[in-house]
């Protein structure tokens, strides 16, 4: 793999002793890429990579939730899940001054704040899964139960299951932040 720089999400995971696996894939400088492409290039099967979607809820705060990257997010279920009366998907060009990180390398490990962070139940049935390390261009895999620690999530029925092809966002998808669509019924 060579000299690669570490993430803060990599930092954060190896002062707490969690073991992960760096996985990097070609991109064009600053361009984020959907998730489905990301786990062609990363030779994964989809089922294991999931995206990071920040939200604000009515009350105001942020929450943070992992879902499998040819799923979307069901906004209901995961207002419910956080205790929040609605939720909605943050803007695009807030991602960077409410977590630190960039469209497209949002990690759920290592923000800037500690969110309330909700992973989809289904990373339950996976011994690993691989989250964005933090940057366009790597990913990390780790256990659930490794994420789970360290970012204090928790787990439950968030996603809905497309059918298994993911539609990019227009103006450019992105792993985080572009390929991704919230519902609510």
């Amino acid at each position: 793999m060579g000299k690669e720089a570490k993430t803060n999400a990599m930092r954060l995971l190896e002062r707490a002793k969690i073991p992960y696996q760096p996985h990097e894939y070609p991109h064009e400088a600053g361009e984020a890429v959907d998730g489905a492409t990301v786990a062609r290039l990363t030779g994964q099967d989809p089922a294991r990579v999931y995206k990071t979607l920040v939200t604000q809820g009515a009350d105001r705060n942020y929450y943070v939730f992992v879902v499998p990257v040819l799923a979307e997010l069901d906004l209901k279920k995961a207002a419910k899940a956080v205790g929040a009366k609605s939720i909605a998907m943050i803007h695009v060009a807030d991602i960077n001054k409410i977590t630190g990180y960039i469209r497209g390398g949002c990690s759920p490990v290592g923000m800037k704040k500690q969110f309330t962070t909700v992973f989809d139940a289904s990373c339950l049935a996976q011994a690993n899964i691989l989250v964005s390390g933090g940057r366009i261009g790597t990913q990390i895999e780790v256990a659930p139960a490794g994420l789970l620690a360290a970012t204090g999530g928790t787990t439950a029925d968030i996603a809905i299951t497309t059918n298994g092809a993911a539609t990019p966002a227009p103006g450019g998808p992105g792993e985080g932040h572009g390929n991704h669509r919230a519902v609510q019924p």
